[in-house]
C-alpha cells in the first residue's frame, strides 16, 4: 500500500496531552508540531527549545523532539526522548505508537511489536494504534494477525480509508477475495476517486472488472481536481478493465497516460542503470572464494523480471513441507545497507575491500534476521525480483543458496510490466523502450552469472512449465536439493499468504491462455525493436 495512506488520520481517540502547558507554551509545541509537518527541522528545533525552556521535560515535547529525530534518521536520539516521555506518562498510547516505530528503525522487531500492541491495549477505542499495528504486521508477512487488527481498526473509525484499503490488500494477501473486493468497494462508496480501491480491485487479476466499473473510472477519470496518485491508479484498472473486455486500443491508451505520468515523477534513467549493472558484475567477478561453500543452504532466491512467474514457482516450493514461502524480503538489501552505513561508502565503493570473513559475516547476519521464516521448516524462499543484480554477491554471501531465475517471454513479461503500477520510483517499467533496455541488462548478466555457476543459478522458463508441469516441478525440486512431493503439483490448494500483485493467480491451477501481447499488434513495436524481435505482422 502506498505510504500516502498513513499520512490521513480518523478520528483520534488519544489526542495529545498538553497538561501543564502555559499559553505561550502550548503556541511554540503548536508551531513546532507544523514545523515538523512541513519538514522545516530548524524551525520545529527552535519552537521545541522554547517550549522545553517555558514547560521544561514537558513530555508532548519531548516527543514531537524524538518525531523530529526519527525523521532525521536519529533513532537514538529518538528512542532517548520517547523513553523520557513514558517515565512521566506510562500509560500515553501514542508515545508507545511511536516508540515502535524508532525500534523498527533500529531492527528490534520483537520490541516493536510488543510497544504497537502496548499502544492498543491503553487505548482500545483509539483507532490510530490498531492501525498502526495492522499495517506493521502486515509488511512484517504476519497476514492474519493484521487482518484483526485493521478490523478492530475499521469498526472503530468505519469512514477511514486507509484502513478499508489496508484491510482489502490484507485480504487479497490470504486468498480471501470476496471478502477484499467489498471492503475496495465500501471504500468507492465513500471516495469513488480512491486510486487505492481501484489498484486494489484490479490487482486482483483473475477476477474481471464489470461494464459499470469501466463506466464509473471514466467518470472519475473526467472529474477536476483529482490527485495525481489516485489519477495513476485509476489510468492503470482502466487498463485493465479495458484488457478484460478486448478493447485492446483503449486499453493501451489508457496505460500509456498512467506510464507517462508515473514517469514524469522520477524519471528512470536506463544508461545510468546500464552503467551501474556493468560496475556490479564486474566487482562481484573478483570476489574472493567463500570459506563455508555450504552458508545459505536453507534459503532459495527468486529472482528475474517482475510478472514473470516468480510468485507461482515460490508457490510450487512453499507446497512443499520442507519450504516456507517468504515473499519479497528486504534483509539481504538491509544487511548491504547496515554494511555501507558502518564503512560510511556505497556498496560499489567498498565490495573489492572486503574479504571472505566479511562476506561470511554479511551471510550470517542475513540468516539471523531471517530467523523467523524457519521457525516451522527448516528453508525459506526470498523472492524478490530485482536482486538478480547481487546474484554475484550472493555467490560470496551465502554461497549454498540456490539461485532461481524466473523466466518468461521477454515481450509477454515487457508488456505484463507495462501494466502493473509499480510504487518504488524510478522505476523501469513506465515506457518500453525502458523496459527493452532493462530486460537486455538482466538478461545479459543473469545469463553471464549461470553458466558461470550453474550448480548455483538455475534458469527456470515459465513457458516450460506450461508444457510439462510435473517434469520441470519435478527438475526445479532436484535443483533445490529437496525430495519430490506431490503437494508441489497441486500447488494452488497450498494455505498460505501471498504478498504480491500474482496472489489471486497463483491460487488457480495452471493456465495457458495468459499470452496478451500479441492482441495489441504495432502498439508493442517499440518493446519488440528494443528487444530484438521483428515488428508485427
Amino acid at each position: 500500500m502506498p505510504s500516502r495512506n498513513a499520512e490521513q488520520q480518523p478520528p483520534s481517540g488519544s489526542e495529545p496531552r498538553i497538561d501543564g502547558l502555559s499559553p505561550a507554551a502550548l503556541q511554540q509545541l503548536q508551531a513546532a508540531a507544523r514545523a515538523i509537518r512541513d519538514g522545516a527541522e530548524a524551525p520545529a528545533r527552535v519552537a521545541l527549545d522554547t517550549t522545553l525552556e517555558l514547560a521544561p521535560e514537558h513530555p508532548e515535547a519531548l516527543r514531537l523532539y524524538a518525531i523530529l529525530h526519527t525523521r532525521a534518521q536519529r533513532q537514538d536520539e529518538a528512542q532517548a526522548c520517547l523513553q523520557q516521555v513514558l517515565a512521566r506518562w506510562p500509560d500515553y498510547a501514542l508515545a508507545w505508537s511511536d516508540l515502535g516505530g524508532v525500534q523498527q528503525a533500529r531492527g528490534d522487531m520483537e520490541a516493536a511489536f510488543a510497544s504497537w500492541r502496548q499502544a492498543c491495549a491503553l487505548a482500545p477505542a483509539a483507532p490510530m494504534p490498531w492501525f498502526n499495528l495492522g499495517r506493521n504486521l502486515q509488511s512484517h508477512g504476519d497476514t492474519d494477525a493484521a487482518i484483526e487488527a485493521l478490523q478492530q481498526a475499521h469498526a472503530l473509525a468505519a469512514d477511514f480509508l486507509p484502513a478499508l484499503i489496508l484491510l482489502g490488500d490484507a485480504l487479497v494477501h490470504a486468498g480471501r477475495f470476496d471478502e477484499a473486493d467489498a471492503r475496495y468497494r465500501a471504500a468507492l462508496a465513500l471516495h469513488p476517486a480512491c486510486g487505492d480501491a481501484w489498484r486494489g480491485l484490479a490487482n486482483m487479476k483473475t477476477r474481471p472488472l464489470s461494464d459499470a466499473d469501466r463506466e464509473q473510472l471514466g467518470a472519475a477519470l473526467r472529474q477536476p481536481g483529482i490527485a495525481p496518485a489516485d489519477r495513476i491508479a485509476m489510468g492503470f484498472a482502466l487498463g485493465k478493465v479495458c484488457e478484460d473486455q478486448e478493447r485492446y486500443e483503449e486499453a493501451f491508451h489508457a496505460l500509456n497516460r498512467a506510464n507517462a505520468e508515473l514517469r514524469e515523477i522520477r524519471p528512470w534513467q536506463a544508461s545510468a542503470f546500464h552503467a551501474h549493472a556493468e560496475a556490479l558484475l564486474a566487482a562481484s567477478r573478483r570476489l574472493p572464494p567463500p570459506i563455508d561453500t555450504g552458508l545459505g543452504r536453507e534459503v532459495i532466491f527468486i529472482v528475474g523480471l517482475p510478472r514473470s512467474g516468480s510468485t507461482l514457482f515460490e508457490q510450487i516450493l512453499a507446497a512443499h513441507p520442507e519450504v516456507e514461502g517468504a515473499s519479497e524480503l528486504t534483509e539481504l538489501e538491509q544487511v548491504l545497507g547496515e554494511e555501507s552505513a558502518r564503512r560510511r561508502k556505497p556498496l560499489l565503493q567498498w565490495i573489492d575491500e572486503a574479504g571472505a570473513d566479511d562476506w561470511q559475516r554479511l551471510g550470517r547476519r542475513y540468516l539471523e534476521l531471517t530467523a523467523r521464516w524457519r521457525r516451522h521448516k527448516p528453508r525459506h524462499t526470498d523472492k524478490l525480483p530485482s536482486n538478480w543484480l547481487l546474484a554475484g554477491v550472493l555467490g560470496a554471501m551465502l554461497p549454498g543458496a540456490p539461485v532461481i531465475d524466473a523466466r518468461r517471454d521477454a515481450l509477454e513479461a515487457g508488456w505484463s510490466c507495462y501494466k502493473q503500477q509499480f510504487y518504488k520510483l524510478p522505476h523501469f517499467a513506465c515506457t518500453l523502450t525502458d523496459i527493452a533496455a532493462y530486460v537486455r541488462d538482466y538478461e545479459r548478466i543473469m545469463g553471464a552469472w549461470q553458466a558461470a555457476a550453474p550448480q548455483r543459478i538455475r534458469i527456470q522458463r515459465y513457458e516450460a512449465l506450461l508444457a510439462t508441469p510435473e517434469d520441470e516441478i519435478r527438475a526445479l525440486l532436484a535443483f533445490c536439493d529437496l525430495p519430490f512431493d506431490p503437494d508441489c503439483l497441486d500447488y494452488h490448494r497450498a494455505s498460505r499468504n501471498v504478498r504480491t500483485a500474482s496472489a489471486a493467480q497463483v491460487r488457480q491451477p495452471l493456465r495457458r491462455d495468459t499470452a496478451r501481447a500479441e492482441h495489441y499488434g504495432a502498439l508493442l513495436d517499440p518493446l519488440r525493436f528494443g528487444l530484438g524481435l521483428p515488428r508485427a505482422g
